[in-house]
């Protein structure tokens, strides 16, 4: 029977300290597949949590990232919008899940096997990893739950050595859908393996149960699960 902990996991920067929380199974000690987790734009929450045990309960180590520094917690969306623009676009966007996939691989509490990462992530957190892929990072599949597609334009999409799995609302206002084909076409060019379901039904943040803005962010549970089931779909093929 699998008992999930989490455990607060501090790590650095050059001079700043990150926070992120490592979710695992602490009835398991054998060694499993690791997944680092970019929260959206609220950063490291219980909320983000909640999400990580979804694929802790399906055998994975989860680190879930910090991207904003230790004690940097914004209460509000007016904070999340002013200190996720600190990150995204920047060489901290990719910079920062870097040390998170070296933090999770240094990590004693749950045994992972270092060449099995994958990352994933939600709105803002699956532009993180999407940009964390064109960077050529070493992972096995990068997965972004209604993030943005587009890129700071740094990376060549080239370089990506994983498999790459969009889950996209299809009637998502807040990420532009001319950028659906521009990343289908980024993709196509590379020659990347990747994949792009989009949702019929589903706006932004389709996975967060808190997320209630009419026709702009909407849980939709339906949605949610189908998406879930994609992604582990594709971790259960790369692993």
């Amino acid at each position: 029977m699998s008992h999930i902990q989490s455990k607060k996991i501090v790590y650095r920067d050059n001079s700043t300290d990150l926070e992120g929380i490592l979710v695992f199974d602490a009835s398991s000690k054998v060694a499993a597949p690791g997944l680092v987790m970019a929260p959206n734009w609220m950063g490291v929450t219980d909320a983000s949590v909640s999400l990580a045990e979804k694929a802790v309960a399906q055998g994975y180590v989860v680190l879930i990232a910090d991207l904003y520094g230790q004690g940097k917690r914004p209460s509000s969306a007016e904070e999340a919008g002013e200190i996720m623009m600190t990150v995204k676009n920047t060489p901290q966007e990719v910079g920062r899940m870097a040390l998170a996939i070296d933090a999770l691989k240094a990590q004693t509490e749950a045994p992972v096997i270092a060449e099995k990462i994958a990352a994933f992530g939600f709105c803002l957190g699956g532009h993180n990893v999407l940009e964390l892929a064109r960077s050529g990072a070493d992972i096995k599949a990068a997965v972004s739950f209604h993030g943005g597609l587009d890129t700071c334009g740094q990376y060549d999409a080239k370089k990506i050595q994983g498999s790459v799995l969009v889950l996209d609302g299809a009637g998502d206002p807040l990420v532009p859908r001319e950028q659906l084909p521009a990343f289908a076409q980024e993709m196509l060019s590379a020659n990347v393996d990747w994949k792009l379901h989009s949702y019929k039904g589903a706006v932004h943040s389709f996975t967060d149960v808190n997320a209630n803005v009419e026709g702009v962010a909407e849980y939709n549970a339906d949605v949610s699960d189908r998406a879930f089931k994609a992604m582990f779909a594709l971790l259960a093929e790369v692993f």
